[in-house]
């Protein structure tokens, strides 16, 4: 690990920035640190519109995994790298491409039109119609034709949030969010009763029994304008503890309150705080972790992503 002051650290990352002529995404789970550095900060679906626009000749991901990959899909001929390889998700895991195609197969006669949420491997994206993030899924699924059955995958969660909001029935895959699953009843409950004058503010991906107590279920992204229009001044906020950075700095005048699950005060996804500065210095300096992708993987996953882009102008 390195020794150098975060100061001298910063000066060279944004030197070494300037060299690669590199771009920093970076999701709204990150540390307040690399959020302060990032070109752009966002939510699934911003981030992967500024993927697709940028000039730049490198992009460096700060998120996860599967973020980055989405970045490679969308810009085969650019360098995509991410601090830390091992940076993964538990959405992602609960849906492997292998088990997601013996299933299409095993129900082929169904006909399935197959929805994914973005919290999945290239593997899954090329199984699938078309992608969705948390912030347009109601907007995609509205989208989707009538004649055929939904597969909605791998997020359980926001797959009922999404059938409550459309009326749509779909069949869901048994996939979560194990960060947003440590969100109770009750230990929401119990913070509502410390500030009787807050207002709840939940990511769909939570189950239904914490998003029934919100006053607003929405994207990360969506939140902002939702806090920043609240006359409440104290916000509860149900979702990975790095959006309270975020929300801070566009909402300075309100007080946020990290909704705390049964074991602590706040909730950390330790893949997304796998990334470091450290890290991501090394990786410019580097260009290493990069993602790389088979080209006929790549163009198949492409398909669903742009579909989405287009659906959810």
């Amino acid at each position: 690990m390195s020794s150098t002051p975060a100061l001298d650290l910063t000066e060279d990352i944004l030197r070494l920035k300037k060299e690669r002529n590199a771009v920093i995404l970076a999701h709204n789970y990150q540390t307040g640190d690399i959020q302060d550095l990032a070109d752009y900060v966002g939510d699934s679906l911003g981030l992967a519109y500024q993927a697709q626009a940028t000039d730049a000749d490198v992009i460096v991901f700060c998120g996860v995994h599967f973020m980055a990959e989405t970045a490679k899909i969308v810009n085969p001929g650019k360098t995509v790298i991410l601090p830390d390889r091992d940076a993964g998700c538990s959405l992602e895991e609960s849906c492997p491409a292998d088990q997601l195609e013996a299933f299409l197969k095993a129900n082929a006669e169904k006909n399935y039109y197959v929805i994914a949420y973005i919290n999945c491997s290239g593997g899954v994206k090329a199984l699938c119609d078309v992608i969705c993030t948390s912030g347009n899924a109601v907007k995609i699924v509205d989208q989707a034709p009538a004649d055929r059955p939904i597969l909605f995958v791998p997020d359980q969660n926001l797959g009922a949030w999404v059938m409550e909001q459309t009326g749509r029935k779909m069949d869901l895959w048994q996939g979560s969010c194990y960060v947003h699953m440590e969100f109770t009843r009750d230990s929401i409950n119990k913070i509502k009763d410390e500030y009787p004058d807050a207002v709840v503010v939940a990511h769909p991906e939570c189950p239904t029994a914490v998003r029934l107590l919100a006053d607003e279920v929405c994207s990360t992204e969506k939140m902002i304008p939702y806090c920043q229009n609240t006359p409440a001044k104290n916000i509860i906020i149900v979702t990975e503890s790095g959006m309270l950075h975020r929300l801070e700095k566009e909402c300075p005048d309100k007080n946020f309150i990290a909704g705390p699950t049964d074991k602590c005060a706040c909730n950390d996804c330790h893949f997304m705080k796998m990334n470091t500065l450290e890290k991501l210095h090394a990786c410019l300096e580097n260009l290493s972790p990069e993602v790389q992708m088979p080209e006929d993987l790549r163009k198949a996953a492409e398909a669903p992503l742009l579909r989405m882009l287009e659906q959810s102008k």
